[in-house]
């Protein structure tokens, strides 16, 4: 394992929309280095998730560390609630930033996991959360984008 540094905001690699991993290159030490080295990272930099696209990788993997860490490969979320839910959010890309994001209180999650095994994962609550920051990240999106009011603005 070896730990990464974080892209930090504005960075254009954090823009960029992350490629889908094939499933033959799933097992690839490539692939398997690049989760261990993303779980390393997030341990050391205290976060419940992180994106490949954070650490300079343009492959569709995420990490979450809600109830356990959890490796996804190609995630896609598939269903979503109605429902909202407020929630102050941060990131790793925009240390010292955090805000408020409304964001589905349920979502339904297909994915890989590290050894190429399909998984559904349906989440609520903080785990949803995650998620879909997690998810945005591979598409390019910030948390910033989805901010509707500031707790600890950025400085100008």
């Amino acid at each position: 394992m070896t730990l990464r540094a974080v892209l930090k905001n504005p960075n254009d690699r954090l823009r960029k929309k992350a490629k889908s991993v094939s499933a033959e290159d799933i097992p690839s030490p490539e692939v398997q280095n690049l989760i261990d080295d993303l779980i390393e990272t997030m341990m050391v930099e205290n976060g419940v998730g992180i994106a490949s696209t954070q650490i300079g990788s343009d492959k569709r993997i995420i990490i979450v560390d809600v109830d356990g860490v959890l490796p996804l490969i190609n995630p896609e979320i598939v269903g979503k609630s109605v429902r909202r839910i407020e929630f102050e959010e941060g990131c790793l890309s925009v240390p010292g930033v955090t805000g408020i994001v409304k964001r589905h209180r349920e979502v339904k999650l297909k994915a890989f996991d590290r050894n190429g095994k399909p998984l559904t994962i349906k989440a609520k609550g903080l785990l949803a959360i995650v998620l879909q920051h997690e998810t945005d990240h591979l598409d390019g999106i910030l948390f910033i984008d989805k901010v509707i009011r500031y707790t600890n603005p950025p400085r100008m």
